[in-house]
């Protein structure tokens, strides 16, 4: 991943009805059917919000007999929150070289 692709996946995750899509699809496969009978969103709706996750990689369809399902891509958002942590690290390195210079004044 690069870091232009990160824009995109936050982006779509920045959407509250595809971040709640995305938990949903962390319990298990399902299709846009069933998302919206769990959702308060239709099924058109959903259907749209899954193409926006799959274009960024966060998502794929599964074909189960006449059924399209849709998985999470674990790699894809495992990858992101290692780069966020190594931010995150950076960061906090930062923080503490910062108290140290102020802890010797």
């Amino acid at each position: 991943m690069t870091t232009g692709t990160l824009v995109p996946v936050f982006a779509a995750l920045g959407d509250e009805t595809r971040w709640s899509i995305l938990a949903a699809l962390g319990e298990g496969d399902a299709s846009a059917s069933a998302l919206a009978g769990r959702l308060p969103v239709s099924r058109q709706a959903i259907a749209k919000h899954l193409a926006v996750l799959q274009e960024v990689g966060l998502v794929e369809p599964i074909r189960v007999g006449r059924e399209v399902q849709y998985r999470v891509i674990g790699a894809q958002l495992s990858d992101t929150a290692r780069r966020l942590e190594r931010i995150g690290a950076e960061w906090d390195r930062r923080l503490s070289a910062i108290r140290e210079i102020a802890e010797g004044l």
